[in-house]
């Protein structure tokens, strides 16, 4: 992707900045996204840099412009009390006709393509609403949108696709506000909302003290799926994945293998923690420890594949022969000889058309026991029987389980 800042016409002839991100492939929908009250500062451009990753055209306003243009704050206690200061000189009307203004320059740039959305955090996800409610988007997003119940009779309005995302501990969203916002919500099919179990305001944003990473991945795995969903564009992430796996499996070779990821990709095998995070970090683990350390007879075994908007978890049954040592699967057990089979479930998760990072999880357990440095008596563990139960239902159940003799018989 590519940035730069330029320069939007306001409606009343000024002229205020906005940071463009341009996706890799040079054009693609667009976004605006809307400002916390800390202006266009390094997250609201992170934020953009990762949506121009993801394919699309983003345009971020200087919402500040009329009283202190390019005002860039911190979170710090002296940036805090500048971006409150600020936030209660806001002239919201106007405001809102910058962002018409953005939206026209956007659709005015040779590279979009196609549809727009607006996401919005804080100050800008109430603005996201607002925008939503009174001008041609074709869907919108707010993040903990602050004083909402103030313009609860504008949600009538909102035509377009819409997803809020709340903190169930935010104050400026309490339970009672929430519920009003709920019932503005009923019957309105294209509204989605979601509260984050435990979370603050400002969520979402790293370097905030309530930063919450699990919320703040669930959170824009949510916004990806609208915006793929009416904006597009839509990648073939089964094609991509598959291209992946015959890479790592097929050709073994490493240098095929790196350009169908992300510049900083990561890969977590979750039971030995094995991977590696950036670019040649993996690819060290890949060169040297996990391409050629596969067993000759390695083959996989597919079950199911769900395709979501920027993930697949893909669901399948690893066989092989323990006949070299395997760093990433069996790190530090010389080869044993035998033969074994493992039910395993990878999360892959993608930006755009590239893979970002891989989870990977198996039974360690089992293989253990099937490769004989375990021994399974007395453990609730099994060996290959995990993998023949993956694919037969009809084999028994519960054998590990001794009380489930108690229960023969009892009224169900």
């Amino acid at each position: 992707m590519s940035s730069q800042t330029i320069e939007i016409t306001a409606q009343d002839g000024g002229r205020f900045t906005a940071y463009l991100a341009k996706p890799a492939q040079g054009s693609g929908p667009g976004l605006v996204l809307l400002q916390e009250i800390f202006g266009i500062n390094d997250y609201m451009k992170s934020m953009a840099d990762r949506y121009a990753e993801e394919g699309y055209v983003v345009l971020v306003p200087d919402l500040f412009w009329r009283m202190k243009p390019g005002v860039v704050l911190g979170y710090g206690e002296a940036d805090f009390a500048a971006a409150l200061d600020l936030n209660a000189r806001f002239d919201e009307p106007e405001a809102l006709d910058d962002i018409a203004a953005t939206l026209a320059a956007l659709r005015a740039l040779p590279e979009q393509a196609g549809k727009l959305g607006v996401i919005g955090y804080c100050l800008g996800g109430r603005l996201a609403m607002r925008t939503a409610a009174s001008m041609d988007v074709d869907c919108a997003v707010s993040y903990y949108g602050v004083d909402l119940d103030a313009y609860l009779g504008e949600i009538a309005t909102i035509r377009c696709p819409m997803v809020f995302h709340f903190a169930e501990n935010d104050t400026f969203t309490p339970p009672e506000t929430r519920a009003n916002l709920e019932a503005a919500f009923a019957g309105k099919p294209l509204i989605e909302h979601y509260v984050y179990a435990g979370c603050d305001h400002a969520f979402a944003t790293p370097e905030r003290d309530h930063y919450d990473k699990p919320a703040a991945l669930m959170a824009y795995s949510r916004t990806l799926s609208l915006l793929r969903k009416v904006l597009g564009p839509v990648y073939d992430l089964n094609r991509l994945w598959e291209m992946h796996c015959y890479y790592e499996f097929g050709t073994r070779d490493v240098d095929a293998v790196m350009p169908t990821m992300v510049a900083e990709p990561y890969v977590n095998h979750v039971p030995t923690m094995t991977g590696g995070v950036g670019h040649d970090q993996l690819k060290r683990f890949y060169k040297y420890h996990f391409v050629d350390s596969n067993p000759a007879d390695t083959r996989l075994i597919p079950v199911s594949r769900t395709i979501g908007s920027d993930r697949v978890v893909d669901e399948f049954v690893f066989c092989a022969t323990h006949d070299r040592e395997i760093d990433w699967l069996l790190p530090g057990l010389k080869p044993t000889g035998k033969y074994f089979e493992v039910p395993m479930l990878a999360v892959i998760r993608f930006r755009g058309d590239k893979l970002y990072n891989e989870h990977i999880y198996w039974d360690q357990a089992s293989v253990l026991v099937q490769i004989g440095v375990l021994d399974p008596t007395g453990l609730p563990v099994a060996g290959i029987q995990t993998a023949k139960k993956m694919i037969d239902e009809t084999l028994p159940t519960n054998t590990l389980m001794p009380n489930w003799v108690s229960s023969e018989g009892k009224p169900v």
